[in-house]
C-alpha cells in the first residue's frame, strides 16, 4: 500500500476508521469523507504515527454536489498520482418491523447505503480510469446482504440496501475490469462498534446474541475485517475481482447450537 492514496467514505469512526488505520500501517495515504463534523481523535495521529498523508472532509454522501466537490479536492491534492483505492464504508442501519417502516426512513437509508455507495464508486472509477493505471474499489456489504434473518433483529430495509451493495459488485467488476479496476465487497457480521453498542442499549436482548450467537461464540472486532480489506486494496489481490468476502464468525451459516439451547 506504500504511497497509494485511498478514499474512505465513513472513515471518521468505527469500521471505516479501523480500515484507515490498516491502510496507514501499510504506508497508504488516506482521504476520508464523512458526515461527522470531526473524526475520532485517533484519526489525527495517523499521519505522524505512520508517516503518511491524511485528509478529512465533512461530506454528505447523499448529495451529489457534496461528493463531487470532495473528490475534486482529493484529486487536486493528490496531483498526478491520483487515487488508487476507494472503500465505501458510509452506512446507516434501521431496526424496525416491516409493517412499521415509514417512507422517509426508507428513503434516508437507501440514499446513504445505496446511492451514496454507487456514486462514490462511480467517482472513484472515473478518477482511476483517467489515470489509466487501474485501482481497487471495496464496498462494505453485510451479513444482512446474504438474504438471511439476523437473530432477534427486524432489518428488512437494511437487508435490502446491503443486498443492493453486494449486487453491484459483479456488474462493476465486469464493466471496469478492462480498465484494470477491481471491485469487491466484504460482508461483516456483528462487529463491535458504536452502532452495535447503541443498538444494544436500545434493545438489551441483543447483547447476548451479539456475543454468543455466532458459531465462534464472540462478537467480531474491526481488526477481523481489516486484513481482508488491505488485501483487496493491495496488488496481492491483482486477480481477485467480483467477489464478496463473508466475515461473520459463521453467523451467515447458522447460529451456535449452544445459543439456541440457552432457554431450554
Amino acid at each position: 500500500m506504500k504511497g497509494k492514496t485511498v478514499v474512505v467514505t465513513g472513515g471518521g469512526r468505527g469500521i471505516g476508521l479501523a480500515i484507515c488505520k490498516a491502510i496507514a500501517e501499510l504506508g497508504g495515504n488516506i482521504a476520508v469523507l464523512d458526515a461527522l463534523a470531526e473524526p475520532s481523535k485517533e484519526f489525527h495521529s495517523l499521519s505522524s504515527e505512520h508517516g503518511v498523508k491524511s485528509s478529512y472532509q465533512r461530506v454528505d454522501v447523499t448529495v451529489q454536489a457534496s461528493l463531487e466537490e470532495a473528490f475534486e479536492n482529493i484529486l487536486r491534492a493528490a496531483g498526478d498520482s491520483g487515487i488508487q483505492g476507494c472503500v465505501t464504508a458510509a452506512g446507516i442501519t434501521l431496526e424496525r418491523p416491516f409493517a412499521d417502516h415509514t417512507w422517509a426512513e426508507c428513503q434516508a437509508l437507501l440514499n446513504v447505503n445505496v446511492l451514496g455507495t454507487f456514486w462514490a464508486a462511480k467517482l472513484a472509477a472515473d478518477a482511476m480510469k483517467s489515470r489509466q493505471q487501474g485501482g481497487s474499489i471495496v464496498m462494505i456489504a453485510s451479513v444482512a446482504a446474504q438474504g438471511i434473518v439476523v437473530p432477534l433483529q427486524s432489518l428488512s430495509m437494511y437487508n435490502m440496501s446491503k443486498a443492493a451493495v453486494k449486487g453491484l459488485v459483479g456488474p462493476l467488476a465486469v464493466e471496469l475490469g478492462e480498465a484494470g479496476i477491481r471491485v469487491n465487497s466484504i460482508s461483516p457480521g456483528v462487529i463491535d462498534s458504536r452502532m452495535t453498542r447503541d443498538n444494544a442499549v436500545r434493545f438489551p436482548r441483543l447483547t447476548d446474541m451479539y456475543h454468543h450467537a455466532p458459531p465462534v461464540r464472540r462478537i467480531g472486532q474491526p481488526s477481523d475485517l481489516t486484513p481482508v480489506v488491505a488485501y483487496l486494496l493491495s496488488d496481492a489481490a491483482g486477480f481477485t475481482t467480483g467477489a464478496d468476502f463473508v466475515i461473520t464468525g459463521g453467523l451467515h451459516a447458522g447460529v451456535s447450537p449452544k445459543w439456541l439451547e440457552r432457554e431450554e
